[in-house]
């Protein structure tokens, strides 16, 4: 009887945890340090992935990162707001970059300006 009391516990532990790790993962969180290496190389990486665009015409210059979130799915999202000049000055965009590390793909979903912050 105390076997089966200890596996019947040790199986809602594991359910327990289970719950918890499928509420995370699709959750966005914010970016606690957007100074991170990392963190910029996403930045620099949407700037450049924008500026490859001809109909854009843009040449774009990274500046900074000023804020960002991730969110977990088949590896992760980025969605950074930062800074980048252009010749009229600096200006925000709203950049959603997918990363899978494990396979070195990074991806470009959306770039788009944003007027507040």
């Amino acid at each position: 009887m105390r076997r089966q009391l200890h596996l019947l516990l040790l199986l809602l532990l594991l359910l327990a945890a289970l719950l918890l790790y499928a509420l995370a993962v699709g959750e966005w969180n914010p970016i606690k340090d957007v100074r991170d290496p990392h963190v910029k190389e996403i930045g620099e990486f949407a700037v450049a992935e924008f500026n490859k665009d001809p109909r854009h015409g843009a040449d774009l210059q990274f500046q900074s990162v000023i804020k960002g979130e991730t969110q977990v799915v088949s590896g992760t999202n980025y969605r950074l707001i930062l800074a980048a000049r252009d010749p009229a000055g600096v200006e925000n965009y709203e950049a959603l970059v997918w990363e899978k590390p494990w396979e070195h793909f990074k991806q470009l979903k959306s770039f788009n300006p944003v007027k507040d912050v």
